[in-house]
């Protein structure tokens, strides 16, 4: 169950809040529509719901606000627009990754790929998915970490009719099986087949709350279609024979000649038409949209209409036939049973026009199974077509496996695996290093370990260094990019569990990169120039340590201030800063006066330690502190240790908030 109560956005300047104290509630069993047009503040209500944006208000899942419950994507499934995924990744690809994510077996992709129907295109690219399809894994997306509450921004926006009935199939059976299921729409007629209650905002403001058969009753009715060169004379008849018969009918004037009659019937505005010599061009019952306060038609004059009851349109004019009736059922009160017959005559009338009820060819049955498929519940099984029956949900997961810091590190492993750029990018350097270290070797006046690692002078940094810092931008600036852990892009959690995987993961490729590299330059050099520039030097300990704290240094660096600037490309700038801006300052600071040195400090920090350091460990020590005190080295020190410090205090911070 979600209750949300006095949901309020922050002033926008001198505009009003998008959503303004809007309080309703979505019961478990249940499929409840968020209705309103486009700026109504559908989308701004389900961000405050989801804490996705600052504002006043709370919302309850069942007893809890978001932010206490300890697995969100177990209590919510959100999707959020299209699916924020790696175009390059394959669709299966993305499912494990989110399992690794939601700590959930891998085997449970394979289940909701086989429920939305999308084990054939399992390894297709999710850049080469259509609409359907797309809409598809984001409700597989929902469903992995088997959810009880369901949170979709118009998730049949863009679908075809057979897709559209899929979509609220699988919703129905996801609600029948005690589920919540909160969506948001802008077709009033759309949330009275699908929904059982329908909460309607508009400017920010809730108008009405109200289930469903109340909804079509009130705010959702038939009308007749007319179209006319005349149409202000035929409005005023129809309104003065309304008022000498004591009916209520009214009558709406629309752009150009034509007028939406509510209360009527084709028969009784075809003969006021006929008795005073008005040609008709069209005469059409159709079911309308939404009545006053729903669309904002307004009335041409007081005689010729009674009231402004929404903005509705002809269908035919637009190219398309009348829409399908709305289906009706008992147990979900999607429709009042009054409006049956309307529904039943708006499907004859577009099966003898040749016009189906979505604005396709009618078949050859005719109106019969024009009338059958209209009255068709959606979610029921029947055996006339798969895509009306109830989808068979996966499986609930029995087993809820405890925290563990193997989920973070599972999800970077196969979030870097899962798409060719790492390979891509470790490629270039060794290509790029090699043909660099053959060029320096042509040219000489190049120290021997600067050629081994292809490092001219002139370049900040070597290509291995580059590759590492580029490779730890992207293992974060992909998470605001494509964000596949949160619904938004700048909604990304900030979680240490998830930092330590990332700087982890990174260490691994960093140090692959360095060894790959140092060993290609190598070869490369001896199978070119012979053995003499292929010797390894004596202190190649010493020198093996420092290019690996290079090199591992520069891919943290990229990791944490991708992850603290939300952009891959900051993290790369931050990398090639540290060697143009910050080693200048160190080497001004340590070329600078000094009175006191650092000499003896590992036996001091044994004597501190109380301990003997095995295997002479003072020598790592000093070396460690030789490393440090380079120019290179405290200036890559201290960037590590101020991002690290910046990265903590802004996930602190958001905390707190």
């Amino acid at each position: 169950m979600i209750e949300a109560i006095g949901l309020t956005s922050n002033p926008r300047k001198e505009l009003p809040p998008a959503v303004d104290d809007v309080s309703f509630e979505a019961r478990a069993g249940r499929v409840t529509a968020l209705l309103g047009a486009s700026g109504a503040g559908k989308t701004t209500a389900l961000r405050l719901m989801l804490e996705l944006q600052p504002g006043r208000g709370v919302t309850f899942f069942r007893g809890r606000p978001l932010h206490r419950i300890a697995h969100p994507s177990r209590e919510v499934g959100v999707l959020l627009g299209d699916v924020p995924g790696h175009p390059a990744r394959t669709v299966r690809g993305h499912l494990r990754m989110l399992c690794a994510a939601a700590g959930v077996p891998a085997r449970r992709a394979d289940e909701v790929l086989e429920v939305v129907g999308l084990v054939s295109l399992r390894d297709e690219r999710l850049g080469s998915l259509s609409r359907g399809m797309d809409r598809r894994l984001g409700l597989a997306c929902t469903l992995l970490g088997d959810p009880h509450t369901l949170v979709l921004d118009e998730p049949a926006d863009g679908l075809t009719t057979r897709e559209r009935r899929w979509l609220h199939g699988a919703l129905r059976a996801h609600a029948v099986q005690g589920g919540t299921v909160l969506l948001t729409t802008a077709d009033p007629k759309e949330a009275a087949r699908t929904a059982d209650r329908v909460v309607t905002l508009e400017r920010g403001l809730l108008v009405a709350d109200q289930d469903a058969a109340e909804f079509a009753r009130t705010r959702l009715r038939p009308r007749v279609a007319v179209r006319t060169p005349h149409a202000s004379r035929l409005a005023a008849l129809l309104t003065k024979d309304a008022r000498t018969a004591h009916r209520s009918v009214e009558v709406v004037r629309e752009s150009g000649n034509r007028l939406s009659v509510y209360g009527s019937t084709c028969a009784a505005v075809g003969e006021i038409a006929f008795r005073n010599g008005i040609l008709v061009h069209q005469l059409a019952d159709e079911i309308g949209d939404m009545g006053a306060g729903g669309g904002g038609i307004e009335p041409q004059s007081e005689e010729a209409v009674s009231a402004a009851h929404g903005d509705v349109a002809v269908a035919l004019e637009r190219g398309r036939g009348p829409r399908r009736g709305v289906a009706s059922t008992e147990n979900q009160g999607q429709v009042a049973a009054e409006d049956l017959a309307e529904t039943a005559q708006v499907s004859r009338v577009a099966a003898e026009a040749h016009i189906d009820l979505a604005g396709h060819e009618a078949s050859p049955e005719g109106p019969q199974a024009s009338a059958d498929e209209s009255s068709t519940v959606p979610g029921a099984r029947t055996s006339a077509s798969s895509d009306d029956a109830l989808p068979d949900l996966p499986p609930p997961i029995a087993v809820r496996p405890a925290p563990t810091p193997l989920r973070p590190l599972r999800y970077e492993l196969r979030r870097a695996a899962g798409v060719g750029t790492g390979f891509v990018t470790a490629g270039v350097v060794l290509v790029v290093s090699a043909l660099t270290a053959v060029l320096l070797a042509r040219i000489g006046h190049t120290p021997h370990p600067r050629l081994l690692v292809a490092w001219p002078r002139e370049l900040p940094l070597p290509p291995a260094a580059l590759g590492a810092g580029l490779l730890g931008a992207i293992a974060f600036g992909d998470e605001f990019r494509h964000p596949a852990l949160a619904a938004d892009r700048g909604t990304v959690p900030r979680r240490l569990g998830l930092l330590a995987a990332k700087l982890l993961v990174a260490s691994a490729t960093a140090l692959a990169l360095a060894v790959l590299t140092l060993g290609c330059d190598i070869e490369v050099l001896y199978l070119v120039y012979g053995r003499e520039l292929a010797e390894v030097p004596s202190d190649w300990l010493a020198l093996g340590a420092s290019w690996i704290g290079l090199v591992v240094g520069c891919a943290w660096a990229g990791v944490l201030a991708a992850g603290l600037f939300r952009s891959t490309t900051a993290g790369l700038a931050a990398v090639v800063t540290v060697p143009v801006v910050v080693v200048p300052l160190v080497q001004k600071v340590l070329e600078g006066p000094s009175v006191r040195t650092a000499a003896g400090f590992p036996l001091r920090m044994r004597e501190l330690l109380l301990s003997q350091w095995p295997f002479g460990g003072e020598r790592y020590v000093a070396g460690l502190a030789r490393v440090i005190g380079q120019p290179v080295g405290g200036a890559l020190t201290l960037s590590l240790t101020a991002l690290l410090c910046a990265y903590l205090f802004t996930t602190l911070r958001s905390r707190v908030r």
